[in-house]
């Protein structure tokens, strides 16, 4: 039996745990398997490119659990973009990459092939799987959703997501201390989300959950207010910007700064008409995703906000790369394990599609087909949590 794991898409603190989670349970159940990983995801299986992992790897696994980052690299690459393959040069003009994927995989002898990512990996995992069944290839197809944004349906939490969320409170923890820099400061923590809030809000309520252990010292500059959020904007929630701007100012005004927490998706659409209606060119990647680095939503809110606020100092941070590329924390190194145990179950038994907590199951963990897989999940900003959170910071 041979085993093939393949990251693809951006990282996420989940992506070496999974391979070595993934070997842990071949370990058990097929000890003398063999194993490769197909070198920066999709272009790695394209160009025939990929690693064995010898019993000095399989013999270690557990070191992949301390480790961010895939071990055997990503890439963002669509299967179906036929123009982009061949600009790249993963394929050859007339060439059909699904077919050249599948040869591929068919010359490597590869009975299992695991693919962990996003909406859009397991997206091409689908493709994938469905041009194999239907050209006779006997090859088995299993994906593990990983993503920060948590914004695939039907799975109601992805890989890594917690810990990005953990991971962008600490880095806020340390970022806040700015406040202390100069007078009417504005902070704008930007955090992953293109079209989900959900990081962004959970992010937000880590923080402020982990502020209630901190002690302040009110009689100097150090009160819990300078370090308290002010306002949490995501994609889900429209809001008017004249009362944001009374509301902001009043605490500005009040505490001489202020903090908000921004999903790098909000006011995408906005900002996007403006750059159309100027006659600029939207950077978009192979998927067809705006590059969100290139349009800078934090800078756009900045501009729109400094002024009508009144600072004198504005500071803008992304605590994306960070908090992605961290280990996982044990809360999600537990629901990786989980989840692997469960994908070997079924890729054994030769059924295709992704392992997760399906919300149409009571969140239990299962093979969802791959055809009920796709991305665009919004989060609901009107669960209690995040209602309580608004309210407690005046946020309505």
């Amino acid at each position: 039996m041979k085993i093939a794991f393949l990251t693809a898409g951006g990282i996420a603190p989940c992506l070496s745990s999974s391979i070595g989670a993934l070997i842990q349970n071949y370990n058990r159940v097929l000890p003398n398997s063999e194993m490769i990983g197909y070198l920066n995801g999709y272009r790695g299986l394209l160009l025939g490119k990929a690693i064995e992992f010898p019993d000095s790897v399989k013999n270690k696994y557990e070191i992949l659990f301390e480790y961010g980052g895939s071990p055997i690299g990503n890439s963002r690459v669509k299967l179906t973009n036929l123009e982009d393959c061949v600009k790249k040069n993963y394929v050859k003009e007339g060439e059909d990459p699904l077919q050249i994927a599948a040869e591929q995989l068919k010359k490597d002898k590869v009975d299992i092939l695991h693919t962990i990512g996003g909406d859009d990996t397991n997206t091409m995992a689908a493709q994938l799987s469905g041009y194999l069944k239907d050209n006779g290839y006997n090859l088995t197809v299993v994906g593990l959703p990983k993503t920060v944004d948590n914004d695939v349906y039907p799975i109601s939490q992805t890989l890594g997501a917690w810990t990005a969320a953990e991971q962008g409170a600490v880095f806020f923890e340390n970022i806040v201390n700015e406040n202390t820099t100069s007078t009417r400061q504005l902070i704008i923590h930007e955090v992953m989300g293109r079209n989900c809030g959900w990081l962004t809000a959970q992010t937000a309520f880590d923080y402020r959950d982990r502020m209630k252990n901190r002690e302040f010292i009110p009689e100097l500059l150090i009160d819990q207010s300078r370090w308290d959020i002010d306002a949490v904007y995501i994609p889900e929630s429209d809001f008017d910007f004249q009362t944001e701007v009374s509301r902001l100012k009043a605490v500005m005004d009040a505490k001489d700064g202020v903090n908000v927490f921004l999903s790098e998706g909000a006011g995408l659409e906005t900002i996007v008409r403006e750059m159309e209606g100027r006659g600029q060119e939207i950077p978009r990647d192979a998927f067809g995703h705006v590059r969100l680095d290139d349009i800078n939503p934090g800078k756009w809110f900045a501009k729109q906000f400094s002024g009508a606020l009144g600072a004198e100092k504005t500071l803008v941070q992304k605590s994306g790369y960070f908090a992605r590329s961290a280990k996982p924390n044990n809360r999600d190194l537990q629901l990786i394990q989980k989840s692997a145990h469960i994908a070997v179950e079924y890729a054994v038994a030769q059924k295709n599609g992704v392992v997760g907590k399906d919300i149409d199951n009571n969140n239990e963990i299962g093979l969802i087909e791959f055809a009920r897989i796709k991305g665009g999940k919004p989060f609901d900003p009107n669960v209690d949590w995040f209602c309580n959170l608004l309210n407690e910071i005046g946020q309505k």
